[in-house]
């Protein structure tokens, strides 16, 4: 990040006040991006980050990857053989697509090697199958490989590089948010919205997906009279007025056409659904980062208000019962207040150990986490909003920080003294 882009960010995020980022009405079609040396960082924080908004990089922004010349025969179909080679005997997360559970799908786990003979024999039976179409969905490889392994299979680009989500995991070493999906023509991915909120990239190693996007706030027209967000937004119930009231009041969806190495920008919020055109691979991760921080904030405060809503009723009979909310909103949703802060602490002081290093002469578009000294200043002037709101909500106030390592009012303050440091650079 150069210095004009974080001062746009800056003054866009305090004329926000507060504010989340939304996504207004869908554009008519998504950006496409064709060349990679034509589009910058800043470009991108210009016209896609800050305005919250989806784009298409081209396949030109993948064709150096390992995975891309391996993965893939040259008729474009999934090497089979190498990929057994390579995982044959990993341990691989599988849902069932013919299946709805809730809002999702069934999960099985089997070797990679069977889900490659049960893909086989699905082709082979005319896209058809007595056991339904089965989809590896959220398989850990990053965790289960290498870094040598990882930098055989692709390159983290740029423009995601300040991935605080997982930077966060790796820190604690025990899970991550990088996942590799793999299916045959027809599998697909019920509506929802990527967890706490996070952008997500998308890259199909090999065939083609389509996309269908919702801005934020274009999913409450799809409510059903229960308030219930729909399973498939393209099934014909949608159209009973009965259950669904004000569909007729939806706008259509942003479509988008994934063709084979393109890149596809999920931005914070929107709910979208996918379906796999082709046999397909791809490799995706969801990440957080200082420009939807505020979402992710905003969007746990909304989890623990639904599980205070679903509890209430022993509200003044349960002893601890702020206590018992939260450690429920973990089970759901994977982190809590306390965590959520000590998410915000570990990010925070990496970037207090990179402002301590001092300015640099410039900063060019770099890969990794801190993105340079003026990313870090960016970093640390939107973790002070988040952190503020954090310490003063009253639910965090209930939670005792008498053991944390740092408390939370200290490193508030470490942050301020660091941004009144940065704010002339």
């Amino acid at each position: 990040m150069d210095r004009e882009t974080r001062t746009l960010a800056e003054r866009h995020f305090r004329s926000l006040e507060g504010r989340v980022l939304g996504g207004g009405a869908a554009p008519a079609r998504a950006a496409f991006i064709a060349a990679p040396a034509a589009f910058s960082y800043a470009d991108f924080v210009r016209g896609f980050l800050l305005p919250n908004l989806p784009c298409v990089f081209s396949s030109a922004f993948t064709e150096g990857w390992g995975s891309r010349r391996r993965w893939v025969t040259p008729a474009g179909m999934p090497d089979f053989q190498y990929l057994l080679d390579k995982f044959g005997d990993v341990i691989v997360p599988v849902a069932n697509c013919g299946v709805q559970e809730y809002n999702s799908n069934p999960k099985e786990h089997m070797s990679f090697r069977d889900y490659i003979s049960y893909w086989k024999e699905y082709i082979q039976g005319g896209y058809s199958s007595p056991r339904g179409c089965l989809y590896l969905k959220d398989w850990h490889l990053c965790r289960e490989s290498t870094v040598e392994d990882l930098e055989d299979v692709f390159t983290l680009p740029v423009y995601f590089s300040s991935d605080w989500l997982n930077e966060f995991w790796d820190a604690l070493d025990v899970d991550d948010y990088r996942f590799v999906y793999a299916g045959p023509k027809g599998s697909w991915s019920p509506f929802h919205a990527d967890i706490f909120r996070s952008y997500s990239w998308s890259v199909n190693i090999c065939g083609r997906k389509k996309w269908l996007l919702f801005p934020p706030g274009q999913e409450e027209a799809l409510r059903d009279c229960h308030g219930s967000l729909p399973y498939d937004v393209t099934a014909p119930v949608l159209l009973d007025a009965r259950l669904y009231p004000r569909f007729q009041h939806s706008s259509p969806p942003l479509e988008v056409l994934q063709e084979a190495g393109e890149m596809v920008f999920v931005p914070s919020g929107w709910h979208h659904q996918v379906y796999n055109l082709d046999d397909t691979i791809s490799i995706n991760h969801n990440w957080v980062n200082g420009y939807n921080l505020a979402n992710m904030w905003h969007f746990l405060q909304q989890e623990l208000q639904a599980v205070q809503r679903e509890i209430s009723e022993w509200k003044d009979s349960m002893p601890d019962w702020h206590h018992h909310c939260q450690v429920i909103m973990k089970s759901c949703s994977g982190i809590n207040f306390e965590e959520f802060y000590h998410f915000l602490k570990i990010i925070a002081e990496k970037r207090l150990l990179v402002l301590g290093q001092g300015p640099e002469e410039v900063f060019k578009d770099s890969p990794g986490p801190g993105l340079g000294h003026q990313q870090a200043a960016f970093d640390v002037s939107r973790l002070v909003e988040v952190l503020t709101s954090l310490i003063t909500h009253p639910d965090f106030q209930r939670v005792d920080t008498s053991t944390f390592s740092l408390r939370p009012e200290e490193l508030l303050a470490q942050l301020k003294d660091a941004m009144s440091s940065t704010a002339a650079l």
